[in-house]
């Protein structure tokens, strides 16, 4: 493939799904610097290899690109105790389009009820195993299908369905405690 039909080619393929690469890195390495270096460098490996993407779902791709670049960065950079999982602020950007009104609508009282639900799930979150945690936020963040998922992880989607299952019995369980 030619330089510029590289470029194009990136161009269309992952550069409107890199917000979603960089909220997955921030989600799997727990800091929005390390999410950074781990997007860049999946980037450059996309570019790599895009005359090697056979067309399909382009966000998709990306994002195992991205679970795997991660991974591959936190192996290198942290031990597996210290791994922390990033902030819900993803969450509100993508749920953001699909509000009619904006949380300050509802007055101050109604956004610090917000805030602590929303501090109490991340907490949650965190605390799940981390392919507990891993599949809640392909499915329920990322949006994956479970195919999608199960061929990310290179496990069956009996097993993807199981871990989200679990995840989030698991989430309210630990929700339901905390009121």
């Amino acid at each position: 493939m030619l330089n510029g039909e590289a470029q194009a080619r990136f161009s269309q393929v992952v550069m409107p799904h890199l917000g979603d690469a960089l909220a997955l890195a921030r989600w799997l390495t727990g800091s929005a610097a390390d999410a950074e270096d781990v997007v860049q460098e999946a980037c450059m490996k996309a570019y790599a290899g895009i005359g090697g993407y056979a067309g399909g779902n382009a966000r998709a791709w990306l994002l195992t690109i991205v679970r795997n670049a991660s991974y591959t960065w936190l192996a290198r950079n942290r031990s597996r105790e210290v791994v922390a999982v990033g902030d819900l602020n993803d969450l509100d950007d993508m749920s953001a389009g699909h509000r009619d009104h904006s949380p300050d609508d509802d007055g101050p009282e109604a956004n610090l009820i917000a805030k602590a639900d929303l501090a109490a799930l991340e907490d949650a979150i965190a605390a799940l195993p981390e392919p507990f945690r891993e599949t809640l936020v392909l499915r329920d963040i990322n949006g994956l299908s479970y195919r999608e998922i199960a061929a990310m992880l290179d496990v069956p989607i009996g097993t993807v369905m199981s871990r989200l299952a679990r995840a989030r019995g698991q989430l309210m369980s630990d929700l339901g405690r905390a009121r």
